[in-house]
């Protein structure tokens, strides 16, 4: 019998990855025109190259970015417009600088914008994007800094602490500022046993000792959808999510996939997971934007004050004008929105007088009492009531014309600016074009957004069914555009009593004024695009007048048919008019508003033919 004995070697520290001294860093920073990679360009490049403390050369120079650079970006990189005049485009510097940085770890303060502009150049001009390994400043510095040490981890903070150079934003400066800060940081990193890039790179990503200490919390939640709210010691809501499974999505919070520096500062906070179970994704999803408004968590940055919406609204007044709103009144006025700012809604008034010459004075006039007309008058812009140069039937067709253009059809305002836009763009004024086209893609969004949340809002209730993942169906009920009810039919069961019972135990709704009438517009979309998924059937639908569009479900062999099985989705997928024929019709449906928002893109964008006597200019910012 012959035994072979294979005997071990045991490696040394180099095998568990590459020591971080043998590592060729190129810190690298740029200079750009502006924040977005996609509409932006870069002015400056500035990089050093180190390897084991020492520095092996430096890459520097500026970059013609081919438009004009605006005068605040002047202001704080000193780069102006004479400077890159006679400076390579980025064409030419790229190939010089990915040369440079060929073999090596790309190392950047706040690397993803400083990667996602060199990205933006390679993809524009036939170049592989870069596979280096990347290394974050900021990312290490938050790992390794305490609030006492550092207030942030801006970089002339830290350059305070562990450089000599101050940081100027000017490329080169700035990247051996961060050279400085790279190596503290890493000399930080080692007395936590991180002595390869392998491990520098999987120290960013683990966990905090909060998290590892917090894991308890997510143990007593189910394995089901629903929402989740993180509490503090006093029981108030730090955070506010939602999950089609909440056992695995809490758990996430204490791994190393949850990167989010506030997210993790508000789990060392938290003191329990207060699971709250749906019987639906979409009952999840509505219930997670309720409680969000009502408890209004810190650490939630979006739909936490949805009473702060604002509208344009036609006043209800002998010679209507257009006001911006915070509050729906049951008045005889139209409105439209809602929109997330005052500035949206002026850009929209903006734009509906451009078609419309409504007065736009804020007095309240009376046709009894008149008062000296404003320069508007003098122009042609308005008709001058205040001096009863127009009686209120001859004001009132401009205010009907108003109220159909926010209510029914957009075209109108579209075509006016529209013209107008032409019209800049023959004098060469391409900023008040541009200007006209933004205000007049929120007007065109506005609009039909508004309308296709009617669609829903009118509907005094709703019955829905869509094939549940497990089996069965989920069931909704809807009514003016709020889920009333939810719940999931077993497979196989008759429909027509679930369906019975659903309603009979859904909540009461009282619809108020506006074309939201009984729930914030975020959860009418939310419930537009699940009737929008596939497979989702109506089952009943109640006209204005009671009766029921349809009739009662009846069972099939799916288990959920209803009289109208023909009909999916025909309440809100963009069809002309209403599920129940009821509401006002679909003059600009979604996709009405994107058609002649890619008009407009597409007016603005592909420029004169070459035949047209104008021409853009060369190197003009299209925003």
């Amino acid at each position: 019998m012959v035994v072979t004995v294979e005997h071990a070697v045991q490696g040394t520290l180099d095998e568990l990855g590459t020591p971080l001294s043998q590592i060729t860093f190129v810190v690298f920073d740029l200079e750009t025109t502006g924040v977005s990679a996609g509409e932006h360009a870069i002015t400056e490049i500035g990089a050093v190259k180190v390897r084991g403390g020492q520095v092996l050369g430096e890459f520097a120079t500026l970059v013609d970015p081919g438009t004009p650079i605006p005068p605040f970006i002047s202001v704080l990189t000193g780069i102006t417009d004479a400077m890159v005049a006679q400076a390579p485009r980025i064409e030419s510097v790229l190939p010089s600088f990915l040369e440079f940085a060929a073999g090596s770890t790309l190392v950047a303060h706040n690397a993803g914008f400083d990667v996602g502009f060199v990205k933006a150049a390679c993809a524009a001009f036939g170049y592989p994007p870069p596979a280096h390994p990347v290394v974050d400043t900021v990312t290490l510095a938050r790992r390794l800094l305490t609030r006492d040490e550092a207030p942030n981890c801006k970089l002339a903070t830290l350059a305070r602490l562990f450089s000599s150079t101050e940081p100027c934003h000017r490329a080169l400066s700035d990247a051996r500022a961060t050279v400085d800060v790279l190596h503290a940081l890493i000399e930080r990193a080692g007395s936590f046993g991180v002595h390869t890039l392998e491990e520098l790179k999987g120290f960013t990503r683990a966990p905090t000792p909060e998290q590892r200490r917090k894991r308890h919390l997510a143990e007593a939640v189910p394995a089901a959808p629903g929402v989740y709210v993180f509490e503090d010691e006093r029981g108030d809501a730090l955070y506010v999510g939602k999950s089609v499974n909440l056992r695995t999505r809490v758990r996430s919070y204490f791994t190393a996939s949850e990167t989010r520096p506030r997210i993790r500062e508000m789990v060392g906070i938290a003191a329990r997971v207060r699971p709250i179970v749906c019987a639906t994704p979409l009952e999840a999803e509505v219930r997670e934007l309720r409680l969000i408004g009502a408890a209004k968590p810190r650490y939630n940055r979006r739909s936490r004050f949805p009473e702060k919406v604002v509208w344009l609204k036609l006043t209800d007044e002998p010679f209507p004008r257009l006001s911006v709103v915070r509050e729906v009144k049951d008045d005889r006025a139209a409105y439209l929105g809602p929109f997330t700012s005052v500035r949206a809604a002026d850009d929209a008034r903006t734009t509906l007088h451009e078609a419309v010459p409504l007065r736009q004075c804020t007095e309240r006039l009376s046709p009894r009492r008149g008062r000296p007309a404003c320069a508007l008058a003098g122009i042609g812009r308005c008709g001058a009531p205040c001096e009863g140069r127009q009686s209120p039937e001859e004001y009132g067709r401009h205010a009907a014309a108003a109220r159909r253009a926010m209510e029914v059809d957009a075209s109108p305002v579209f075509t006016a600016v529209e013209a107008r836009m032409a019209r800049l763009a023959l004098e060469e004024r391409y900023e008040e074009a541009a200007a006209d086209r933004d205000r007049l893609a929120a007007y065109v969004r506005a609009s039909a957004r508004m309308q296709r949340l009617r669609s829903l809002t009118s509907i005094p209730q709703l019955v829905a069914a869509a094939p549940a993942a497990g089996g069965g169906w989920e069931i909704h009920v809807v009514r003016y555009g709020r889920l009333a009810s939810a719940g999931v039919m077993p497979a196989g069961a008759h429909p027509a009593p679930f369906v019975d019972a659903l309603t009979a135990t859904a909540e009461t709704v009282v619809p108020g004024p506006g074309p939201t009438p009984a729930a914030g517009a975020e959860e009418t979309e939310c419930v537009l695009r699940w009737l929008e998924g596939p497979g989702v059937r109506l089952v009943r639908i109640e006209d204005g007048a009671g009766g029921l569009a349809g009739g009662p479900a009846q069972s099939g062999e799916d288990g959920a048919e209803s009289g109208t099985g023909s009909d999916r989705k025909g309440a809100a997928s963009g069809r002309e008019g209403t599920a129940s024929g009821t509401g006002p019709g679909w003059s600009l449906p979604i996709t009405g508003s994107a058609r002649l928002m890619a008009r407009l893109e597409r007016a603005y964008r592909a420029g004169p033919e070459p035949g047209e006597a104008h021409r853009r200019r060369e190197g003009r910012p299209l925003r």
